[in-house]
């Protein structure tokens, strides 16, 4: 290996070695920070910036770790919603909260290397759209497979479509699909500036 390829691969495994310490603060940190009865996912803002530069499998290891984090908060009932989902099926929970976090790294990794060359702007805001939409997609589609019983008791009688619509995910993926549009795009394009005064 060449001297410059082992500055690239020093350079990457730092870079990622900060992003995977970043999602594990801002996830515990989101933890607490509600609005509804679910946290919002702040950690999805380092998954895009990773996979965007580093690639889907990148952010597919991003977003595994930002799992991780999420299933460690419902299995010690830091997460109350999740610690519930927890207790009544364990497996499928494990499975679940880790595989939407690392989807939607892996597809905001895709979506960006397929529009980059034609603009990195909208490359960027595709993969910041793209994360949330998974992450909070497969939630969703597990909950309604996996979980019934659980959205019918938290919906109190009403419609379970509407209740995780309108009120379990509503606001949550609005402030994470906010948060990800606005700042993916000005920290990248503050990455791609360090990178090339490097």
């Amino acid at each position: 290996m060449s001297k410059a390829n082992k500055k690239v691969n020093t350079y990457r495994l730092t870079a990622l070695g900060i992003l995977t310490a970043i999602i594990i603060v801002l996830q515990i940190f989101s933890t607490f920070v509600k609005f509804g009865p679910f946290s919002i996912t702040l950690a999805l803002i380092p998954i895009v910036i990773g996979a965007a530069l580093y690639g889907a499998g990148a952010g597919a290891y991003l977003g595994g770790v930002f799992g991780v984090v999420v299933l460690l908060m419902c299995i010690f009932g830091a997460d109350i919603g999740g610690a519930m989902v927890w207790n009544a099926n364990p497996a499928i929970c494990a499975v679940l909260v880790i595989l939407k976090g690392a989807l939607a790294g892996f597809e905001a990794g895709v979506h960006y290397r397929a529009l980059e060359s034609g603009n990195k702007i909208v490359a960027t805001v595709t993969a910041a759209f793209v994360a949330p939409l998974v992450n909070t997609g497969i939630f969703i589609l597990g909950m309604m497979i996996f979980y019934r019983d659980i959205l019918a008791a938290w919906s109190g009688g009403s419609d379970v479509l509407y209740y995780i619509i309108f009120t379990m995910t509503g606001i949550n993926f609005l402030i994470e699909l906010g948060t990800n549009m606005v700042l993916c795009p000005v920290v990248i394009k503050i990455m791609d500036a360090v990178k090339k005064n490097k």
